[in-house]
């Protein structure tokens, strides 16, 4: 039977509330806190970049463009506040309080629904693109995508505030000891959010890049052919340029990243299981989702010619000079 000089609390001075503290390898301990915080690092200066990029050069302030900064601001987060809160969780107590807790998974909701919608918003965005493009340039316009960039967020910030609202209201409700973050959201609402938030968007997502990559390859089968214009399933969609298909392409590797990295931190729910942050919800589970958002702008770099040579001129601080801004980035 152990005695509570074997049993590490979490805090020692509160024996019959305190939550203990899970037993683990120091040396294991140490290097997942090391890769960790790598990963943390490299998801807050890489997305910095992207922000950095987008936001000074004008010529890559296109309404494409815009979601990819507001993407990359949700990714930035996520590097900056998640992963260094999730890494303290790692050890198994929290110690900020309840009110921290509660703000925490607010924060990680609200990161999370907003990273898909900007997923749906980038779909529709290549979707006109492709299919429609001769009149892409009067229906995607940068206001109406600052105009639906504004609602995804305000959105996400409403639903999600409405989902936890009750957590929020007594946050040490679920808690079974002192020391304990989580929350157990019931098996109804979790079905409603994982449809929500997944389930719909996803299709969405899989049936316009559907449609995008048919109309790609058709597209690029008549050009080769001289043919202006292509038919694809009874609709006609006008030839776009080779540019589009690349930026498709592209975007396109991204939605299978996104995919691949938030199965994991749902299927709890698909389950039929009671989600919960350290229950059913693996530690895997969460960190590949939060990894989702080192590996997007990694995606650019490898891509997107612009944003290599935009490191280039960030990091070596030619964007002080002056009309920096106006340099040909493309």
């Amino acid at each position: 039977m152990e005695t509570l000089e074997e049993v590490e609390l979490c805090f020692p001075e509160l024996l019959n509330t305190s939550c203990r503290k899970p037993l683990q390898h120091r040396t294991e301990t140490i290097f997942i806190y090391i890769l960790m915080s790598c990963i943390s690092l490299f998801t807050v200066t890489l997305n910095l970049l992207v922000i950095i990029s987008i936001s000074h050069f004008r010529q890559l302030h296109t309404p494409t463009n815009l979601l990819l900064l507001s993407l990359a601001v949700s990714d930035f987060f996520v590097g900056l506040l998640l992963m260094p809160l999730r890494i303290l969780l790692l050890e198994g107590c929290w110690v900020l309080g309840s009110f921290m807790c509660g703000l925490y998974f607010y924060a990680s909701f609200i990161l999370t629904s907003a990273s898909v919608g900007n997923m749906v918003l980038i779909s529709l965005d290549r979707y006109v693109a492709i299919c429609d493009a001769l009149h892409y340039p009067t229906k995607v316009t940068q206001k109406r995508v600052k105009i639906c960039v504004c609602l995804c967020w305000s959105c996400s910030v409403f639903y999600n505030g409405v989902i936890i609202i009750n957590f929020l209201k007594d946050p040490d409700r679920q808690s079974s000891c002192y020391g304990e973050c989580i929350i157990v959201i019931d098996f109804l609402t979790g079905m409603v959010d994982v449809v929500l938030t997944f389930f719909s968007p996803v299709a969405v997502i899989v049936i316009l890049y559907s449609r995008v990559f048919v109309v790609a390859v058709s597209q690029a089968r008549a050009t080769r052919s001289h043919i202006a214009a292509v038919t694809v399933h009874g609709s006609v969609c006008v030839t776009a340029k080779k540019s589009e298909r690349k930026a498709a392409r592209t975007l396109g590797i991204i939605v299978v990243v996104f995919l691949i990295c938030f199965c994991p931190y749902f299927y709890p729910s698909l389950a039929g299981d009671d989600r919960s942050s350290t229950v059913s919800i693996s530690i895997f589970g969460v960190w590949l989702l939060y990894f989702n958002s080192c590996l997007n702008p990694v995606v650019y770099a490898m891509f997107y010619p612009w944003f290599r040579k935009s490191i280039k001129l960030i990091v070596t601080f030619q964007i002080l000079q002056p009309y920096s801004s106006d340099v040909n980035i493309l």
